[in-house]
């Protein structure tokens, strides 16, 4: 296979952007959204519809609950935080599929998505069935 198409593919089997998750738990597809951070950054703001699991408290004991027919989408802060990348890293060694956010919670807000939590943002997308 061609080299550059082969890195492109493997790319977005492994990546996901903000308006391809929204649009996902929209259709309601099979995607449990990973908060990797710590609870407090969870509780302050998340996205949707995400659970929060730290990516330090990725244990087999900690997702034996977790159903493996799902893809996990793991996210953090964004681009100056490796938070997703340890937890996407960790649930695969799992056994789990996974994907990261690309941009994280910062590029969720940027693309106009809402969020909950005790500091929530409002979006500017509306009708979010997560």
């Amino acid at each position: 296979m061609n080299k550059p198409i082969e890195f492109y593919k493997n790319k977005l089997a492994y990546e996901i952007d903000a308006s391809d998750l929204f649009e996902a738990l929209q259709n309601k597809e099979n995607i449990i959204v990973i908060d990797t951070r710590q609870a407090f950054g969870y509780n302050k703001e998340h996205i949707p519809a995400s659970i929060n699991l730290p990516h330090k408290e990725m244990t087999v004991e900690n997702t034996k609950h977790l159903d493996k027919t799902k893809t996990y989408v793991c996210y953090c802060d964004g681009i100056g935080c490796n938070a997703s990348t340890k937890g996407a890293l960790n649930m695969t060694r799992l056994g789990f599929t996974t994907k990261e956010l690309i941009g994280g919670i910062e590029w969720w807000k940027f693309d106009g998505y809402a969020t909950k939590g005790t500091k929530p943002t409002k979006g500017s997308i509306i009708n979010c069935a997560c």
